[in-house]
């Protein structure tokens, strides 16, 4: 069973809202996960991704791959908290 990290797509039209998920990389983009961990809002821009990175680097090490998007997603996430701090 091959992992895939991607995203989502939930809410209305035109107001796109995301999901992070864990989910086997042959089902449908809205199918079935097997882990929701966190989302993504590219309207608002003040707190637009939350990605709980504790277990990003569980499912990485269990071999689920990101998607490319995501892998970017998870860059930024990872220096938001070392700016702050």
């Amino acid at each position: 069973m091959a992992l895939k990290i991607r995203l989502t797509r939930v809410g209305a039209i035109h107001n796109p809202h995301y999901r992070v998920v864990v989910a086997e990389a042959r089902s449908r983009r809205d199918g079935a996960a097997v882990e929701q961990i966190g989302t993504y809002s590219p309207r608002n821009k003040s707190d637009q991704v939350k990605i709980d990175l504790a277990r990003v680097d569980y499912w990485i090490s269990k071999g689920a791959k990101p998607t490319d998007t995501l892998n970017a997603m998870i860059k930024k996430a990872r220096k938001a908290p070392a700016a702050t701090a």
